[in-house]
């Protein structure tokens, strides 16, 4: 078995154009998927390219390397609208996941029960992609494309999730119901992310995961709560705003006790939200 750990982009995409290998963040979703399989014959291991750490601002966007762990995630300094993707990130398996685990990794497990993508829709997150051929940015909505299936091409990296900074009163929220409180795989969770001109909604984003086969966007409950005082955001809720959402039965729950607990956390995080200063 060949282990390659570059310390440059530019070598680990040329060890990639020459055939494939398994590529090496965190390794916590990884290792465990490989059971009693042998690990392949090439191995990228990404941890010693410094240019894909860390979280910070370029214009109008932020940038999440490649390399930045849940816990580098919810250690910086970032504005009101990340407040959700640390909650979730706390929620990340243990403190030891944290540490190793990255954002980037979530996405790419494309598990449905994922706890960082429902928060990145919400924030309308990009996928940085790149290749010995060059780079490219895919929606986060198009890159996840089923469970356990991404649109990551051959000889690819992801290299950066790239999210839109919001100006103004910003508030975002995570929600996820699971057997327990920590150490959990979701049976369903929810996402939002709200920006208000004085006490109304002016731009409203909500997210549901494992809830479908890949975790959703919520347009139709967006559109009604764009306009609303922050004080009655659950009285816009319809049980048709779940219509495109297609829980399964599990050995976690029932898909009639998701559809019902999709809409409880839905009206429990929007209260709330009303709630807060």
């Amino acid at each position: 078995m060949t282990v390659y750990r570059p310390e440059r982009l530019e070598d680990a995409l040329g060890f990639l154009a020459e055939a494939p290998a398994m590529v090496l963040a965190g390794g916590t979703d990884v290792f465990p998927a490989l059971g009693d399989r042998l690990a392949p014959p090439r191995v990228l291991d990404m941890t010693g390219v410094p240019d894909l750490r860390g979280v910070a601002r370029d214009r109008d966007h932020w940038r999440i390397g490649a390399g930045a762990s849940w816990s580098q995630l919810i250690r910086a300094d970032l504005p009101a609208q990340f407040d959700a993707l640390k909650i979730a990130g706390r929620q990340v398996g243990s403190v030891q996941i944290q540490n190793t685990g990255t954002v980037a990794g979530n996405i790419c497990n494309a598990s449905p029960a994922a706890d960082g993508v429902p928060v990145l829709l919400a924030l309308d997150a990009s996928v940085e992609l790149a290749s010995a051929e060059g780079r490219r940015v895919v929606p986060l909505a198009a890159f996840v494309t089923g469970p356990r299936r991404t649109d990551l091409r051959a000889g690819e990296i992801v290299t950066a999730i790239l999210v839109p900074h919001l100006d103004g009163a910003v508030w975002s929220g995570f929600e996820k119901l699971g057997s327990r409180a920590y150490l959990v795989i979701s049976i369903v969770s929810l996402a939002a992310v709200l920006r208000f001109e004085g006490d109304r909604v002016a731009e409203a984003r909500v997210a549901a995961g494992a809830c479908s086969p890949v975790p959703l966007r919520l347009p139709e409950l967006e559109r009604d709560l764009v306009g609303r005082a922050r004080g009655s955001l659950g009285e816009a809720v319809r049980p048709d705003h779940f219509a495109a959402l297609t829980p399964i039965d599990d050995v976690r729950a029932t898909a009639a006790y998701r559809r019902d607990a999709v809409a409880t956390l839905v009206l429990r995080m929007l209260y709330g939200c009303g709630t807060e200063e």
